[in-house]
């Protein structure tokens, strides 16, 4: 995925629109990926990110209603729909982050609300904050172990479990959707950092960026 995209004005000029690590890709000379690396790093961005808040049998109603999918049944539980490409994710006992495909985030909230109608409930589109990356390969958990102070064995960190944990000197919300690939939910502001410590972290790997 192009990590730089237009989007249509009023005017219908077009404006580009940058995603949180196009910077870091101009400057870091990453390899791409080869027959030697053991982790590939790509960052998914442009997805719709959405933090909902609320009472858990409410909201799950109306995910229920609008996505097709409940939300998670346990603490730090990360779920999907049916085609892979939508995800709840249990944050705090009253909080959620939803992941989208991009450009579908404004339509959902609306749809949410209007299914929530009266009750006591919050959507923050937190989209243009934050970018998912992720790292898949057979050292992918290897690199994990040396950035991040959350135990990654699989027997603690099993997949479809998600939490929010210190990476390096960042905070960032580490999912494990597969066997072999993780995820990073990284704020916009510390995407460079953790995308460069990534790199001089997984260089001994062959880390290559996908891009």
């Amino acid at each position: 995925m192009s990590n730089v995209a237009t989007f249509d004005t009023r005017t219908e000029a077009k404006i580009p629109v940058e995603s949180p690590l196009t910077y870091s890709y101009r400057r870091s000379g990453a390899p791409a990926p080869t027959a030697r690396s053991r982790v590939v790093l790509r960052e998914r961005p442009f997805l719709g990110h959405l933090v909902l808040r609320g009472g858990a049998i409410v909201l799950d109603e109306a995910v229920r209603e609008v996505l097709g999918v409940t939300l998670p049944g346990e603490p730090q539980g990360l779920v999907h729909d049916a085609e892979g490409r939508r995800s709840i994710q249990w944050i705090s006992p009253d909080e959620w982050l939803v992941i989208v495909p991009g450009g579908e985030e404004f339509a959902l909230e609306n749809r949410l609300r209007e299914a929530l109608g009266g009750a006591h409930f919050a959507i923050s589109n937190v989209s243009g904050g934050q970018t998912l990356v992720e790292l898949e390969g057979e050292a992918a958990r290897e690199l994990l172990m040396k950035s991040v102070i959350y135990d990654v064995h699989p027997s603690h960190f099993p997949v479809g479990k998600g939490v929010t944990t210190v990476f390096a000197k960042a905070t960032v919300i580490l999912r494990r959707p597969s066997e072999d690939r993780w995820e990073l939910v990284v704020r916009r502001s510390f995407a460079d950092y953790t995308y460069r410590w990534l790199l001089d972290a997984g260089d001994e790997y062959a880390i290559g960026v996908e891009r």
